[in-house]
């Protein structure tokens, strides 16, 4: 056994708590969950059991960078008052839920413990592939079901705007492509030179 039994008890524990409060109480519902962050949460599950590089390395090379931009906008304000983006506005909005908005700091422990599974476990340099795959599937998803105000995996607009010269499915195109190219592939060449056996 490569992983404690503690730490997967514990997060599975931490699981039952947010899934069926982000399922009730979440803005999206249950549709919430196509978060690649969400996505990335489930998989750190399913990887603390299965001790699976492949799953830890996918949930990486997905969310790692992403995990990095909410982190400096949350701290950032959190340390200085400035906003730093749009990504973490929720946080600081005192008419959400404190329990719902203590439950989202699973993004401060995400991105240590994905990193920490993947030096235990290896880098398995197919999770550019898995992870390319899994966008390519779950962006047209979101587009579809979720609603524009949701703007989860910011399928309808990046941040607060969309270029006036792509219409929407132009758009999603676009993240189809701009995904793997600027966010997974970087992330992959800097987990296969760091951990890679």
């Amino acid at each position: 056994m490569m992983i404690p039994l503690w730490l997967k008890v514990g997060y599975t524990l931490f699981l039952c708590v947010i899934v069926p409060a982000y399922w009730r109480r979440a803005d999206a519902g249950p549709l919430n969950f196509l978060w690649f962050s969400d996505i990335a949460l489930l998989g750190t599950g399913a990887t603390l059991w299965l001790e699976s590089s492949l799953i830890a390395s996918t949930m990486a090379v997905g969310v790692l960078l992403p995990e990095l931009f909410w982190n400096a906008g949350f701290f950032g304000r959190l340390l200085t008052g400035k906003r730093l983006g749009s990504l973490t506005d929720y946080m600081f909005d005192a008419r959400a839920s404190r329990f719902m908005r203590g439950l989202s700091l699973f993004h401060v422990i995400l991105p240590p413990l994905l990193l920490w599974l993947v030096a235990r476990l290896g880098y398995d340099a197919r999770a550019l592939g898995a992870m390319t795959i899994l966008s390519t599937v779950v962006l047209p998803v979101t587009y579809v079901a979720t609603k524009p105000e949701h703007n989860i995996n910011w399928v309808h607009r990046w941040g607060d705007t969309r270029p006036r010269a792509l219409s929407g499915v132009r758009y999603l195109a676009l993240l189809v492509v701009a995904y793997p190219l600027v966010i997974f592939l970087p992330t992959h060449f800097l987990l296969r030179f760091i951990f890679a056996k």
